[in-house]
Order: C-alpha cells, then structure tokens, then sequence
C-alpha cells in the first residue's frame, strides 16, 4: 500500500545542509499497524509528513496504493490527501467554539458532501469513538482523551484509506493514552492502515510491527515482541 525506495530529504539555509532522511526505504502493506520509533531528531516527523504528502522529497521514488505519488502538484497531492489519508496529531486541533459534530463536520464540507450524507458519517465515527451521545458538547466540555477521540472521528469521517497519527497520546496522562491506543487498535482491527510515531516503547508495542529510525534510516524493522512470542507459543 506504501513503497519508499531511497528516500533522501535535503533542507537546505544558506550554505548549511542537512539531511532528515538517507537514502529511506519502507514498505507497508494493507491493514498493516506500525509504530514508528526513534531518538528525537532522527527523521520520524520528516518520514510521516512526507508519507501524509504534505512535504516533497529530494531524491526517490514514493507510491501510495500504486500510484507513484513522488512528483504530485500541491493540488494533485491535496486531492490524494482528501481521498486516502487520515491525520491525527499531538495537539487535538479542534475548533473551540463548534460542537463535536460542527468539528467532525468541517473537513467533510471541504469535500463537498451533501448534508444527508455529512450527517450520516458524522454520526457513525461519533459512535465508533464513543461520544455519540455528546455531539452537540463543546471541546471545553471534554477530557482530553475524549477530545484526541474526536480529532480520531474527524480523521475517520472521510474513510481514509490508511491513517497517519504523529504522538496521538503525547499529551494525555496514562489511563487516557491506553483508552486512544485501544480505540486506535480497534480502528485498525477493521481495515485501516495505521502508522503511528510514538516515543512511548509500551504503547509501540501495541502495534503488529515496530520501525526504528535513526540518522534517516531505518535501523530495525521487526514485528512486535509480544505478538511474536504469542504466535510461537
């Protein structure tokens, strides 16, 4: 579903180079769950946001769900985005003065669905993450858990194909991180294919593959211990 092959990123200021990714390859199947590991700096953030399309590349070759993306415009990267991705981030994003279901309902507006059809999904993500029954509350009317729960129905509203989330539990206290990373496991036990960077060894060991990287590269690639120990028990 996802192919990297000898990804390089360049930022370059003034006379200074630097390289977030080196020569990065990545391959990541259908239904697939993988946690991305790494010490800061190492290129985590650079690798989803060129995954997510939201930065172009130096060198390379990229294809998402077989179509070589690596020379997209801004407009044709957009429309792919709108189509096949979910993004859910550290910071919940949420509008503060719209109700759960106005939230749920802005990206969905933006692609154009009528209202019939916006209603529909807004409420079926709504109840997969729990909160049906508060979609008329404010953002401020919620715990945090329950907030990263919206931004997660906001992402699923546009039925991604596969979901990126950057630290989706970074700013949650330990019993609300294990309630996203359930409903997050949850997601993906139904189809969605989930990439997810955490610096949380526990929570990375939730997923059914683990990814380190460091300097730019991927520098172990390995199905999670616990799963493996099961399957040979």
């Amino acid at each position: 579903m996802l192919s990297m092959q000898n990804i390089s990123m360049v930022y370059r200021a003034g006379m200074v180079e630097t390289h977030a990714l080196r020569e990065f390859s990545l391959e990541v199947a259908e239904g697939d769950f993988v946690s991305v590991t790494g010490p800061s700096g190492s290129g985590k953030t650079t690798f989803l946001n060129i995954a997510g399309l939201l930065e172009q590349f130096t060198d390379g070759r990229y294809e998402l769900d077989g179509r070589d993306v690596s020379g997209l415009s801004d407009t044709e990267s957009s429309a792919v985005r709108n189509e096949k991705i979910g993004f859910v981030f550290q910071s919940f994003n949420l509008i503060p003065d719209l109700n759960l279901f106005d939230n749920v309902d802005v990206p969905l507006r933006y692609r154009g669905f009528n209202a019939a059809e916006r209603k529909r999904r807004i409420e079926k993500v709504l109840e997969t993450v729990g909160l049906a029954s508060r979609m008329k509350h404010l953002p401020s009317q919620l715990s945090g858990g329950q907030q990263q729960r919206v931004a997660i129905a906001r992402a699923l509203a546009g039925e991604p194909r596969f979901l990126l989330a950057d630290e989706p539990t970074g700013n949650l206290d330990s019993h609300m991180a294990m309630s996203v990373m359930e409903l997050i496991s949850e997601i993906n036990s139904n189809g969605t294919t989930i990439i997810m960077v955490t610096h949380d060894p526990v929570l990375a060991e939730m997923a059914s593959r683990n990814v380190h990287i460091l300097d730019g590269r991927v520098s172990d690639d390995h199905p999670d211990i616990q799963i493996a120990q099961a399957a040979t028990a």
